[in-house]
């Protein structure tokens, strides 16, 4: 026969309700998680993708 407690467990606290957090694009090189939203426009590049493509563009006389 199992063992039933005398006195009830108390209720837990429901969890905090957060915001959601957005949800950030992929590098489009490497696939890693950007700064940016997924509804930005255009090319969409981790920071260090962006650094060398900044690196790459400038040198290209």
């Amino acid at each position: 026969m199992p063992h039933t407690p005398a006195t009830p467990e108390p209720p837990r606290p429901a969890p905090a309700a957060t915001a959601p957090e957005p949800s950030v694009a992929d590098c489009l090189y490497c696939g890693r998680p950007t700064e940016y939203p997924v509804d930005r426009p255009g090319i969409v590049l981790c920071p260090v993708c962006e650094w060398q493509e900044a690196q790459r563009t400038a040198c290209s006389g």
